[in-house]
């Protein structure tokens, strides 16, 4: 089996279909949004392909090292036009299609007047043990 991360983003990935901000939906319209997300989950957890996933606040500060003796240095909170992530959910699937499959699924959760958002999720595999990425492309060696 292989893992992959689905991200959602706050902004900074293309526009969904129903692209109003959460912001602006209901509280109904927000509990079956979560409502979605967390059925989508369970029903992942009796199959074995649900690994975790978590929702992150649109807060959030850029760190860098910054030399010997001194401070991190920060670039935040966000600007608007900065990328943000929403949250995510790793998976367990024995293909790269199911991976698919199932982040079109989940693209469908609902939004602002119930209809599916058509959000745009980020697809991304895990680096394994064994990958074959050069040492040179991965800064994670």
């Amino acid at each position: 089996m292989a893992k992959y991360l689905l991200l959602k983003h706050y902004r900074g990935a293309p526009a969904s279909v129903n692209d109003i901000p959460m912001d602006q939906w209901t509280p109904e319209e927000i509990s079956a949004h979560i409502q979605y997300m967390n059925d989508f989950a369970a029903r992942l957890e009796k199959t074995g392909e649900f690994v975790d996933s978590q929702a992150l606040s649109p807060e959030g500060t850029f760190v860098r090292y910054d030399g010997e003796g001194r401070p991190p240095v920060t670039d935040g909170p966000f600007a608007e036009t900065k990328d943000v992530i929403a949250g995510w959910m790793v998976i367990d699937v024995d293909t790269y299609e199911r991976a698919l499959e199932l982040a079109g699924e989940l693209s469908a959760a609902p939004g602002a007047g119930g209809r599916p958002i058509h959000e745009w999720l980020e697809l991304r595999p895990f680096l394994g043990l064994h990958s074959t990425v050069s040492d040179t492309e991965c800064a994670f060696k």
